[in-house]
């Protein structure tokens, strides 16, 4: 399928296609290593099962990496051993399928990358710096040995200002406040019912109750800290959280410089909580207290369009703040989280564009080594009602002019080695990836479960609009073809 990319390309640039050469190269390499590196231990090893964690305190779940489902800590385990915030009885089982050669249920986000003969995700982190060479360390321990992570990512609590679209209540306490006033959505499957997260133990703790998982967190970081390589403040939204200004303040008052540190921020705070973390990180990086200060951020979409995916968040406002820390904090580096998902895609090119014009009035070679913004782009897996695989062919052409864009305006070097700032291949990767699952996506053989997510994308924005006072197709004028078709279908 990259043939028709190729095509494609050609046709509309008329241009040298310098992509297509960083697109080669990529996938060359990539597979090269693979096999090297991951195919002689087992054809579904992973080093991220060891090395990287997401915990979420709230409700006492983990997983490594992002992509599985997160599953409980037990109690029982963790009053044994803080460190089962990590080694799960749970998580070790899928260690050892790995080892094994047996590919975990759960972490089907990269079989089916892989199954599409793409390099997933399973790669890419396995041959990150914080995980690549500790893997013969991994090998040559057993399978059930207690291991210290060299990545972090934890989330204290669940309290968020924001109710995007594909979040739930366990994440944003704004959603937990909308779903317990009007219950869930009227789709089929229930979107966002309570029910479902007291059934599978994910309810969030009170912010005013005890939580055990949050004290054993700061019993295991004593133990942790100098041995980590990477650590992650996620939610919720951290700067709406006391923990996260408990870490700052421990980070400055004991530096790390090895430590790689990120926040988690959608950087529509309280103007006040906004100026006591830019404070904070004002000490952190122009001291040098950590190696690196990182924020992550995210957006989807171009101005009201990216307002409707994520409810509270004021655009403008947004790239104001990230400008702002820019500014105030140099040093300060940037990742945009772009979940990319079926409302993305009318304002995508427009969304870039802002991306690409804060790369390059930001870099400034005395400061950065390279681009003080980079851009992640996942595809939407859950819910499935969002996600690009219910678009219509239609839209096809114009995901394909979005992957054109940024191969256009890729990072390189001029003739004289000056820099010309653009967009890093792996990020353009990132999309065409995307690109090519869509053209691959078997849609004669799923279109009755199209259809039923379809139906239910209908049903989410009506009630969405009647529940928050939107209009979607005021905001999304491209998308009311594809609304009426949506509108059409009997379940």
């Amino acid at each position: 399928m990259l043939d028709l990319l190729i095509t494609y390309l050609s046709l509309k640039t008329n241009q040298n296609l310098t992509g297509l050469y960083y697109v080669g190269k990529i996938m060359n390499r990539l597979e090269f290593w693979k096999k090297e590196n991951l195919d002689t231990i087992s054809p579904s090893f992973c080093a991220a099962k060891w090395k990287q964690v997401t915990i979420h305190l709230q409700n006492g779940h983990t997983h490594s990496c992002h992509h599985p489902s997160p599953h409980k800590i037990p109690l029982d385990e963790l009053r044994a051993n803080p460190g089962a915030l990590h080694n799960t009885n749970h998580k070790k089982q899928q260690r050892k399928l790995m080892l094994e050669g047996e590919r975990p249920a759960e972490c089907d986000y990269c079989w089916r990358v892989e199954d599409n003969n793409l390099i997933s995700d399973r790669v890419h982190k396995s041959m990150m710096p914080w995980s690549e060479s500790y893997i013969p360390d991994i090998v040559s321990k057993p399978w059930d040995d207690d291991v210290v992570p060299s990545y972090v990512e934890i989330s204290f609590g669940h309290v968020c200002n924001f109710k995007c679209s594909y979040c739930s209540p366990h994440i944003s306490s704004k959603w937990m406040e909308e779903i317990e006033k009007f219950g869930p959505y009227p789709t089929l499957s229930k979107y966002n019912n309570l029910e479902h997260y007291a059934n599978t133990g994910m309810t969030p703790i009170p912010n005013n109750e005890d939580n055990p998982y949050v004290d054993a967190f700061w019993e295991w970081w004593p133990t942790i800290s100098d041995k980590l390589e990477h650590f992650r403040i996620t939610g919720g939204e951290p700067l709406l959280n006391k923990n996260t200004y408990k870490f700052l303040d421990d980070i400055i008052a004991n530096p790390r410089p090895n430590l790689d540190v990120s926040i988690n921020a959608n950087m529509c705070p309280p103007d006040d909580l906004l100026d006591k973390f830019i404070e904070q990180a004002k000490i952190i990086v122009s001291e040098n207290k950590v190696k690196t200060f990182r924020i992550f951020t995210s957006a989807e979409a171009y101005g009201k369009q990216a307002e409707y995916i994520r409810h509270g968040m004021d655009y403008d406002k947004w790239l104001f703040n990230i400008e702002r820390m820019f500014k105030e904090v140099p040093g300060i580096i940037f990742t945009v989280m772009s979940t990319y998902n079926a409302l993305s895609v009318p304002s995508y090119t427009r969304f870039l564009e802002d991306i690409l014009r804060l790369k390059k009035q930001y870099y400034n070679p005395t400061i950065y080594n390279k681009s003080p913004i980079t851009i992640d782009i996942p595809y939407l897996r859950h819910p499935t009602h969002q996600s690009i695989f219910i678009l219509t062919e239609d839209f096809v052409e114009r995901i394909a002019d979005q992957v054109t864009f940024m191969f256009t305006h890729l990072e390189n070097k001029g003739w004289h080695g000056s820099a010309h700032v653009g967009f890093y291949d792996y990020e353009a990767e990132g999309l065409r990836r995307i690109y090519e699952m869509l053209l691959t996506h078997p849609k004669n053989l799923l279109e009755s479960y199209n259809n039923y997510n379809r139906f239910n994308f209908k049903a989410f924005v009506d009630e969405h609009d009647r529940r928050r006072g939107t209009n979607f197709l005021e905001t999304f004028p491209e998308l009311a073809e594809f609304y009426e078709h949506c509108s059409s279908i009997v379940i």
